[in-house]
């Protein structure tokens, strides 16, 4: 299945669109909210193996609904060396059903799933993980992008 295109503006206010990824295998990952510890968690991973996965090819792509503004001081803060995209409006992040019901403290709201995709060089999805452990997370992506990359 092909991905839904988008284009968005990074912690910096520049634009990505996912064909600027063409040719390239990306891990586009839907997260809650910066600088919360899960997040912060899965991104400092996602950071720590960045040249594990570049070196095979792959590009990072973290997505939430927090402002430009917002994912710089968290990319910042955090030292992070992959693109955060914002989606004030929550609109890619409904495309990719990343958008749904949440249970804390009891208590059931909407907001942001922790979902991932892997997308591969021709801009089909190639992975879906619906349930992200963040501890586990980029080890199973790692794991799983070594399978796919064979196959492709």
């Amino acid at each position: 299945m092909q991905a839904h295109g988008f284009s968005l503006p990074d912690q910096y206010g520049d634009t990505h669109k996912l064909s600027d990824y063409l040719g390239k295998w990306v891990v586009v990952y839907f997260y809650p909210k910066d600088d919360t510890p899960g997040c912060t968690k899965e991104a400092c991973s996602f950071r720590d193996n960045i040249q594990t996965l570049a070196s095979k090819n792959v590009v990072v792509i973290g997505i939430s609904k927090d402002s430009v503004g917002s994912h710089q001081k968290f990319g910042d803060k955090y030292k992070l060396n992959f693109t955060l995209l914002s989606d004030e409006s929550g609109d890619v992040v409904k495309k990719y059903d990343a958008w749904g019901e949440k249970k804390f403290l009891g208590k059931s709201f909407m907001g942001i799933l922790r979902k991932t995709y892997i997308i591969d060089p021709k801009g089909k999805i190639a992975k879906v993980y619906e349930k992200v452990n963040p501890d586990k997370h980029t080890a199973e992506i790692l794991e799983d992008l070594q399978e796919l990359q064979l196959k492709n």
